[in-house]
Protein backbone atom coordinates (compact mmCIF):
# COMPACT_ATOMS: atom_id res chain seq x y z
CA UNK A 1 0.00 0.00 0.00
CA UNK A 2 1.40 3.43 -0.83
CA UNK A 3 0.49 6.98 0.07
CA UNK A 4 1.32 9.93 -2.11
CA UNK A 5 0.90 13.63 -1.63
CA UNK A 6 -0.25 16.39 -3.93
CA UNK A 7 2.14 18.41 -6.05
CA UNK A 8 1.35 21.73 -7.76
CA UNK A 9 0.26 21.55 -11.37
CA UNK A 10 -1.49 23.72 -13.96
CA UNK A 11 -5.00 22.80 -15.00
CA UNK A 12 -5.75 21.36 -18.39
CA UNK A 13 -8.08 23.83 -20.10
CA UNK A 14 -9.49 21.35 -22.57
CA UNK A 15 -13.14 20.99 -23.42
CA UNK A 16 -15.37 19.70 -20.68
CA UNK A 17 -17.58 16.88 -21.86
CA UNK A 18 -20.84 15.91 -20.22
CA UNK A 19 -21.72 12.27 -19.87
CA UNK A 20 -24.54 10.54 -18.09
CA UNK A 21 -23.44 10.06 -14.46
CA UNK A 22 -24.10 6.39 -13.96
CA UNK A 23 -24.33 6.47 -10.18
CA UNK A 24 -24.43 10.12 -9.16
CA UNK A 25 -27.71 9.64 -7.29
CA UNK A 26 -26.41 6.69 -5.33
CA UNK A 27 -23.21 8.57 -4.49
CA UNK A 28 -24.93 11.67 -3.17
CA UNK A 29 -27.52 9.67 -1.21
CA UNK A 30 -24.66 7.80 0.46
CA UNK A 31 -23.30 11.15 1.66
CA UNK A 32 -26.62 11.89 3.30
CA UNK A 33 -27.13 8.35 4.62
CA UNK A 34 -23.68 8.25 6.24
CA UNK A 35 -24.45 11.39 8.20
CA UNK A 36 -28.00 10.36 9.13
CA UNK A 37 -27.00 6.86 10.27
CA UNK A 38 -24.25 8.29 12.45
CA UNK A 39 -26.66 10.78 13.96
CA UNK A 40 -29.37 8.18 14.59
CA UNK A 41 -27.14 5.79 16.46
CA UNK A 42 -24.76 8.33 17.99
CA UNK A 43 -27.51 10.56 19.38
CA UNK A 44 -28.90 7.70 21.48
CA UNK A 45 -25.75 7.67 23.60
CA UNK A 46 -25.15 11.38 23.97
CA UNK A 47 -26.09 13.66 26.82
CA UNK A 48 -28.03 16.90 26.80
CA UNK A 49 -24.95 19.04 26.09
CA UNK A 50 -23.80 16.86 23.21
CA UNK A 51 -27.30 16.75 21.72
CA UNK A 52 -27.61 20.52 21.79
CA UNK A 53 -24.07 20.97 20.48
CA UNK A 54 -24.77 18.78 17.45
CA UNK A 55 -28.09 20.52 16.87
CA UNK A 56 -26.25 23.84 16.89
CA UNK A 57 -23.91 22.64 14.13
CA UNK A 58 -26.71 22.28 11.57
CA UNK A 59 -27.54 25.31 9.43
CA UNK A 60 -31.05 25.60 8.03
CA UNK A 61 -33.18 27.52 5.54
CA UNK A 62 -36.92 28.18 5.86
CA UNK A 63 -37.90 27.57 2.24
CA UNK A 64 -41.41 29.02 2.44
CA UNK A 65 -40.08 32.19 4.02
CA UNK A 66 -37.13 32.50 1.63
CA UNK A 67 -39.09 31.72 -1.54
CA UNK A 68 -42.65 32.71 -0.61
CA UNK A 69 -45.53 30.26 -0.31
CA UNK A 70 -47.32 31.63 -3.39
CA UNK A 71 -44.19 31.28 -5.54
CA UNK A 72 -43.90 27.51 -5.16
CA UNK A 73 -45.51 24.58 -6.99
CA UNK A 74 -48.44 23.10 -5.14
CA UNK A 75 -47.88 19.94 -3.15
CA UNK A 76 -49.74 17.19 -4.96
CA UNK A 77 -51.51 14.73 -2.59
CA UNK A 78 -50.06 11.21 -2.65
CA UNK A 79 -47.16 12.30 -4.87
CA UNK A 80 -44.34 11.10 -2.66
CA UNK A 81 -41.41 13.18 -1.41
CA UNK A 82 -38.81 15.19 -3.32
CA UNK A 83 -35.44 16.01 -1.76
CA UNK A 84 -32.97 18.37 -3.41
CA UNK A 85 -29.44 17.22 -2.60
CA UNK A 86 -26.64 19.73 -3.20
CA UNK A 87 -22.95 18.95 -2.92
CA UNK A 88 -21.38 22.38 -2.38
CA UNK A 89 -17.69 23.11 -2.81
CA UNK A 90 -16.37 26.45 -1.60
CA UNK A 91 -12.82 27.35 -2.67
CA UNK A 92 -12.62 30.60 -0.73
CA UNK A 93 -10.07 31.43 1.99
CA UNK A 94 -8.11 28.65 3.67
CA UNK A 95 -10.28 26.02 2.02
CA UNK A 96 -9.13 27.25 -1.39
CA UNK A 97 -5.49 26.73 -0.44
CA UNK A 98 -6.10 22.98 -0.45
CA UNK A 99 -6.56 22.87 -4.19
CA UNK A 100 -5.80 25.25 -7.06
CA UNK A 101 -5.84 28.48 -5.07
CA UNK A 102 -8.44 30.93 -3.82
CA UNK A 103 -11.72 31.19 -5.73
CA UNK A 104 -14.50 33.46 -4.53
CA UNK A 105 -17.92 32.05 -3.69
CA UNK A 106 -19.10 28.47 -3.83
CA UNK A 107 -20.37 26.09 -6.50
CA UNK A 108 -22.76 23.14 -6.33
CA UNK A 109 -20.99 20.30 -8.12
CA UNK A 110 -23.88 17.99 -7.25
CA UNK A 111 -27.44 19.10 -8.04
CA UNK A 112 -29.79 16.18 -7.68
CA UNK A 113 -33.52 15.83 -7.13
CA UNK A 114 -34.35 12.57 -5.35
CA UNK A 115 -37.95 11.41 -5.76
CA UNK A 116 -39.30 8.94 -3.20
CA UNK A 117 -42.68 7.61 -4.32
CA UNK A 118 -45.68 7.19 -2.08
CA UNK A 119 -45.07 4.05 0.00
CA UNK A 120 -41.29 4.74 0.06
CA UNK A 121 -40.05 1.55 -1.58
CA UNK A 122 -37.79 2.69 -4.41
CA UNK A 123 -36.22 6.08 -5.06
CA UNK A 124 -35.29 7.82 -8.32
CA UNK A 125 -32.47 10.36 -8.50
CA UNK A 126 -32.48 13.00 -11.24
CA UNK A 127 -29.03 14.48 -11.71
CA UNK A 128 -28.81 17.96 -13.24
CA UNK A 129 -25.37 18.40 -14.85
CA UNK A 130 -23.41 21.22 -13.26
CA UNK A 131 -22.87 22.92 -16.66
CA UNK A 132 -26.60 23.10 -17.46
CA UNK A 133 -27.72 26.59 -18.50
CA UNK A 134 -30.86 27.67 -16.63
CA UNK A 135 -32.97 30.73 -15.99
CA UNK A 136 -32.32 31.91 -12.45
CA UNK A 137 -35.44 33.57 -11.00
CA UNK A 138 -35.36 36.61 -8.76
CA UNK A 139 -34.34 35.45 -5.29
CA UNK A 140 -33.57 36.73 -1.82
CA UNK A 141 -30.17 35.87 -0.41
CA UNK A 142 -29.54 34.85 3.22
CA UNK A 143 -29.50 38.51 4.25
CA UNK A 144 -32.87 39.20 2.62
CA UNK A 145 -31.34 41.17 -0.22
CA UNK A 146 -33.05 40.76 -3.60
CA UNK A 147 -30.92 39.11 -6.28
CA UNK A 148 -32.10 39.89 -9.80
CA UNK A 149 -33.04 37.03 -12.09
CA UNK A 150 -30.82 36.11 -15.03
CA UNK A 151 -30.93 33.99 -18.17
CA UNK A 152 -28.34 31.46 -19.34
CA UNK A 153 -26.49 30.94 -16.07
CA UNK A 154 -24.87 27.66 -15.07
CA UNK A 155 -26.88 25.90 -12.40
CA UNK A 156 -23.79 25.30 -10.29
CA UNK A 157 -23.36 29.10 -9.92
CA UNK A 158 -26.83 29.75 -8.46
CA UNK A 159 -25.88 28.75 -4.92
CA UNK A 160 -23.02 31.25 -4.83
CA UNK A 161 -25.26 34.07 -6.04
CA UNK A 162 -28.51 33.48 -4.18
CA UNK A 163 -27.88 30.66 -1.70
CA UNK A 164 -29.44 27.19 -1.45
CA UNK A 165 -33.03 28.50 -1.36
CA UNK A 166 -32.41 30.11 -4.75
CA UNK A 167 -31.32 26.72 -6.13
CA UNK A 168 -34.58 25.25 -4.79
CA UNK A 169 -36.57 28.03 -6.48
CA UNK A 170 -34.66 27.55 -9.75
CA UNK A 171 -35.28 23.79 -9.78
CA UNK A 172 -38.94 24.21 -8.86
CA UNK A 173 -39.53 26.72 -11.66
CA UNK A 174 -37.70 24.68 -14.30
CA UNK A 175 -39.47 21.44 -13.32
CA UNK A 176 -42.81 22.37 -11.76
CA UNK A 177 -41.93 19.83 -9.04
CA UNK A 178 -42.38 20.81 -5.39
CA UNK A 179 -39.17 20.36 -3.37
CA UNK A 180 -40.17 19.02 0.06
CA UNK A 181 -36.73 18.93 1.64
CA UNK A 182 -33.27 20.39 1.12
CA UNK A 183 -29.98 18.77 2.12
CA UNK A 184 -26.73 20.58 1.32
CA UNK A 185 -23.44 18.87 2.13
CA UNK A 186 -20.25 20.93 2.09
CA UNK A 187 -17.38 19.01 0.47
CA UNK A 188 -14.94 20.48 2.99
CA UNK A 189 -16.75 18.40 5.62
CA UNK A 190 -15.09 15.35 4.08
CA UNK A 191 -11.75 16.52 5.42
CA UNK A 192 -12.83 16.39 9.05
CA UNK A 193 -14.75 13.14 8.57
CA UNK A 194 -11.75 11.42 7.00
CA UNK A 195 -9.34 12.69 9.65
CA UNK A 196 -11.77 11.49 12.35
CA UNK A 197 -11.53 8.03 10.76
CA UNK A 198 -7.74 8.20 10.61
CA UNK A 199 -7.71 8.11 6.81
CA UNK A 200 -9.46 6.23 4.00
CA UNK A 201 -8.07 3.66 1.54
CA UNK A 202 -8.92 4.27 -2.13
CA UNK A 203 -7.99 2.02 -5.05
CA UNK A 204 -7.38 3.40 -8.55
CA UNK A 205 -7.31 1.40 -11.77
CA UNK A 206 -5.67 4.35 -13.56
CA UNK A 207 -3.34 7.12 -12.30
CA UNK A 208 -4.20 10.71 -11.41
CA UNK A 209 -1.84 13.37 -12.72
CA UNK A 210 -2.31 16.99 -11.71
CA UNK A 211 -3.08 18.71 -8.41
CA UNK A 212 -2.97 15.26 -6.79
CA UNK A 213 -0.47 12.75 -8.21
CA UNK A 214 -1.40 9.14 -7.53
CA UNK A 215 -0.34 6.00 -9.37
CA UNK A 216 -2.75 3.15 -10.06
CA UNK A 217 -3.16 1.03 -6.95
CA UNK A 218 -4.27 1.51 -3.34
CA UNK A 219 -3.52 4.67 -1.37
CA UNK A 220 -4.43 5.78 2.15
CA UNK A 221 -5.59 9.39 1.97
CA UNK A 222 -5.77 11.84 4.83
CA UNK A 223 -8.43 14.54 5.02
CA UNK A 224 -6.57 17.12 2.92
CA UNK A 225 -5.75 14.69 0.11
CA UNK A 226 -9.29 13.29 0.22
CA UNK A 227 -10.68 16.75 -0.48
CA UNK A 228 -8.29 17.11 -3.41
CA UNK A 229 -9.33 13.64 -4.57
CA UNK A 230 -13.07 14.42 -4.74
CA UNK A 231 -12.33 17.71 -6.53
CA UNK A 232 -10.13 16.16 -9.23
CA UNK A 233 -11.29 16.30 -12.83
CA UNK A 234 -8.37 17.35 -15.05
CA UNK A 235 -5.58 14.78 -15.06
CA UNK A 236 -7.90 11.79 -14.69
CA UNK A 237 -9.57 9.87 -17.50
CA UNK A 238 -10.77 12.17 -20.28
CA UNK A 239 -10.79 15.23 -18.01
CA UNK A 240 -14.58 15.53 -18.10
CA UNK A 241 -17.01 15.86 -15.22
CA UNK A 242 -17.63 12.10 -15.51
CA UNK A 243 -14.09 11.47 -14.26
CA UNK A 244 -14.76 13.50 -11.15
CA UNK A 245 -18.06 11.68 -10.61
CA UNK A 246 -16.24 8.34 -10.79
CA UNK A 247 -13.64 9.48 -8.25
CA UNK A 248 -16.28 10.79 -5.86
CA UNK A 249 -18.14 7.49 -6.12
CA UNK A 250 -14.93 5.57 -5.35
CA UNK A 251 -14.32 7.80 -2.37
CA UNK A 252 -17.78 7.38 -0.87
CA UNK A 253 -17.59 3.59 -1.21
CA UNK A 254 -14.15 3.67 0.41
CA UNK A 255 -15.37 5.81 3.31
CA UNK A 256 -18.35 3.53 3.95
CA UNK A 257 -15.98 0.53 3.89
CA UNK A 258 -13.69 2.24 6.39
CA UNK A 259 -16.61 2.94 8.75
CA UNK A 260 -17.66 -0.70 8.56
CA UNK A 261 -14.11 -2.01 8.96
CA UNK A 262 -13.46 0.08 12.07
CA UNK A 263 -16.85 -0.83 13.55
CA UNK A 264 -17.23 2.80 14.60
CA UNK A 265 -20.94 2.31 15.27
CA UNK A 266 -19.99 0.45 18.45
CA UNK A 267 -17.86 3.31 19.78
CA UNK A 268 -19.85 6.24 21.24
CA UNK A 269 -16.74 8.44 21.38
CA UNK A 270 -15.85 7.83 17.73
CA UNK A 271 -19.48 8.23 16.68
CA UNK A 272 -19.71 11.58 18.39
CA UNK A 273 -16.55 12.81 16.69
CA UNK A 274 -17.87 11.76 13.29
CA UNK A 275 -21.33 13.19 13.97
CA UNK A 276 -19.76 16.48 15.03
CA UNK A 277 -17.83 16.71 11.76
CA UNK A 278 -20.84 15.58 9.72
CA UNK A 279 -23.33 18.04 11.17
CA UNK A 280 -20.92 20.94 10.62
CA UNK A 281 -21.09 20.16 6.89
CA UNK A 282 -24.92 20.12 6.74
CA UNK A 283 -27.49 22.71 5.74
CA UNK A 284 -31.12 21.55 5.61
CA UNK A 285 -34.62 22.94 5.31
CA UNK A 286 -36.30 24.06 8.55
CA UNK A 287 -38.12 20.73 9.05
CA UNK A 288 -34.86 18.74 9.15
CA UNK A 289 -32.67 21.17 11.10
CA UNK A 290 -32.33 19.06 14.26
CA UNK A 291 -31.21 15.57 15.24
CA UNK A 292 -34.86 14.70 15.88
CA UNK A 293 -35.91 16.04 12.48
CA UNK A 294 -33.18 14.06 10.73
CA UNK A 295 -33.94 10.96 12.79
CA UNK A 296 -37.69 11.10 12.11
CA UNK A 297 -37.04 11.55 8.40
CA UNK A 298 -34.53 8.70 8.34
CA UNK A 299 -37.02 6.43 10.13
CA UNK A 300 -39.62 7.21 7.44
CA UNK A 301 -37.06 6.21 4.78
CA UNK A 302 -36.27 2.77 6.19
CA UNK A 303 -38.12 1.01 3.37
CA UNK A 304 -35.92 2.62 0.69
CA UNK A 305 -32.86 0.63 -0.36
CA UNK A 306 -30.18 2.90 -1.93
CA UNK A 307 -28.85 -0.13 -3.83
CA UNK A 308 -32.05 -0.25 -5.89
CA UNK A 309 -32.16 3.48 -6.62
CA UNK A 310 -32.70 4.42 -10.25
CA UNK A 311 -30.32 7.16 -11.38
CA UNK A 312 -31.16 9.34 -14.38
CA UNK A 313 -29.46 12.36 -15.87
CA UNK A 314 -31.72 15.22 -16.90
CA UNK A 315 -31.89 14.91 -20.72
CA UNK A 316 -29.65 17.64 -22.12
CA UNK A 317 -28.20 18.74 -25.45
CA UNK A 318 -25.09 20.78 -26.15
CA UNK A 319 -25.83 24.49 -26.24
CA UNK A 320 -25.77 25.92 -29.77
CA UNK A 321 -23.80 29.01 -28.70
CA UNK A 322 -21.37 27.49 -26.22
CA UNK A 323 -20.62 23.81 -26.83
CA UNK A 324 -19.05 23.56 -23.35
CA UNK A 325 -22.50 24.06 -21.84
CA UNK A 326 -25.71 22.04 -22.03
CA UNK A 327 -29.42 22.85 -21.98
CA UNK A 328 -32.45 20.77 -21.02
CA UNK A 329 -33.91 19.19 -24.15
CA UNK A 330 -37.56 18.72 -25.06
CA UNK A 331 -39.75 16.73 -25.09
CA UNK A 332 -37.66 14.40 -22.91
CA UNK A 333 -37.15 16.73 -19.94
CA UNK A 334 -40.81 17.75 -19.92
CA UNK A 335 -41.86 14.09 -19.88
CA UNK A 336 -39.48 13.37 -17.01
CA UNK A 337 -40.74 16.25 -14.85
CA UNK A 338 -44.36 15.38 -15.56
CA UNK A 339 -43.78 11.81 -14.38
CA UNK A 340 -42.27 13.06 -11.10
CA UNK A 341 -45.08 15.55 -10.53
CA UNK A 342 -47.64 12.76 -10.83
CA UNK A 343 -45.60 10.06 -9.06
CA UNK A 344 -45.60 7.85 -12.14
CA UNK A 345 -42.87 5.72 -13.76
CA UNK A 346 -40.54 7.73 -15.98
CA UNK A 347 -40.94 6.82 -19.68
CA UNK A 348 -37.94 5.19 -21.31
CA UNK A 349 -37.84 7.96 -23.92
CA UNK A 350 -37.42 10.56 -21.16
CA UNK A 351 -34.21 8.91 -20.00
CA UNK A 352 -32.32 9.45 -23.27
CA UNK A 353 -29.96 12.40 -23.48
CA UNK A 354 -28.56 13.73 -26.79
CA UNK A 355 -25.42 14.98 -25.01
CA UNK A 356 -23.31 11.90 -24.34
CA UNK A 357 -19.86 13.26 -23.56
CA UNK A 358 -16.73 14.66 -25.12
Amino acid sequence: MTQQTATPSHRNTGRRGVRPPRSRGRRAMKIVLVVVVLLLIGAAGTGWWAYNHLNGNIDSVDLDQAIGVDNRPAKVPDSGQNILVLGSDSRAGANGELDHGDVSGSRSDTNMLVHIPEGRKKATAISIPRDTLVTRPECKDKNGKTVAGANRVMINSVIGTGGPACVVKTVEQMSGVRVDHLVKVEFAGFKELVDALGGVDVTLDKPIKGGLNLDAGTHRLNGTDSLKFVRTRHGYGDGSDLGRIDLQQKFMIAMLSEIKKQDVLSSPARLYKLADAGTKALTTDAELDSLKGLSDFAQSMKGVDPATMETIMLPVAYDKIDKNRVVAVEPQSGQLWEALRNDRPIPAAAKKSPATGG
